[in-house]
């Protein structure tokens, strides 16, 4: 087995790159695409495939909490990798982190910031990223800059899945070379599984070489709206799909609720976090 926390770092690489991949309050409309549109003025069937997985897990009824909370066990090669309560505005556009042995990251928009001062950093700004995109990923499938292909099924364990392409345009977070495989699960049309490639921090070629893949599972429904409350990590290539499993995160206590100004606000005895 590679180096578990080699591991780590790729997979939190990828969520790190999410850290501007965030909507605002006010969602820009999506672009319509009238040459390979499914109607006049309609937009293509790769984005429909998209807003399908979007409505599903009705992100209509996400948008109009301000705030969501979960509680996150993670765990890479039978280690403890996190243990935490992850806190953000549901556009992602500021989270908190209350790490079990006291740490605490906070992203208020701009900076990210780490308590206490003496706190280890490495790693810290994947963290505050990483697991709270792939948390709100079925709500942000379609956000300003994403850009999607329609893809064949891929047949996994005797089921085909519909599958799409979703890339981002320039200048959209730290790697806009990022891509991703969405699966869809037939049965409910919930979101399956993302395939993912890690761009940041390395070239393209020897990043597309290294590919893994998010699978979710245990959905419950919290407010009308479709969550899963288990995820496990893979690896994952183009002719075999998901393959060895890597790690996994279960989730509980998920709670919607209207947030104070000051929970986001930076930490006293903290430090700046940023790379």
């Amino acid at each position: 087995m590679k180096n578990a926390f080699v591991l780590i770092m790729l997979l939190a690489l990828s969520g790190c790159n999410q850290a501007q991949k965030k909507d605002s309050n006010m969602a820009e409309p999506i672009e319509t695409e009238p040459n390979s549109g499914i109607g006049d003025g309609a937009v293509s069937p790769a984005v429909a495939f998209a807003q399908s997985i979007e409505n599903t897990h009705n992100k209509s009824a996400w948008n109009d909490h301000t705030a969501v909370a979960f509680d996150i066990n993670l765990k890479f090669g039978g280690s403890e990798r996190l243990n935490a309560k992850i806190t953000s505005l549901t556009n992602s556009s500021k989270i908190r982190i209350d790490k079990e042995n006291g740490d605490k990251l906070v992203y208020d928009g701009a900076e990210v910031f780490l308590c206490p001062q003496t706190a280890v950093d490495k790693g810290a700004r994947f963290d505050m990223f990483t697991w709270q995109y792939f948390f709100a990923m079925p709500f942000k499938l379609t956000d300003p800059g994403t850009n999607w292909e329609s893809m064949p099924t891929r047949k996994q364990d005797s089921m085909e899945y519909p599958t799409g392409r979703l890339t981002f345009g320039d200048n959209i977070g730290d790697a806009p070379d990022d891509w991703y495989i969405i699966y869809q699960n037939p049965k409910n049309n919930l979101l399956h599984a993302a395939a993912y490639v890690v761009t940041f921090g390395s070239e393209l070629e020897k990043a597309n070489e290294n590919p893994h893949a998010i699978v979710y599972s245990n959905y419950v429904k919290v407010d009308s709206v479709n969550m899963a409350t288990h995820w496990d990590f893979h690896e994952w290539n183009e002719t075999d799909g998901i393959g060895k499993k890597l790690g996994e995160a279960d989730l509980s206590d998920i709670v919607f609720f209207d947030a104070q100004a000051d929970l986001f606000e930076k930490p006293e005895n903290s430090k700046i976090i940023t790379k």
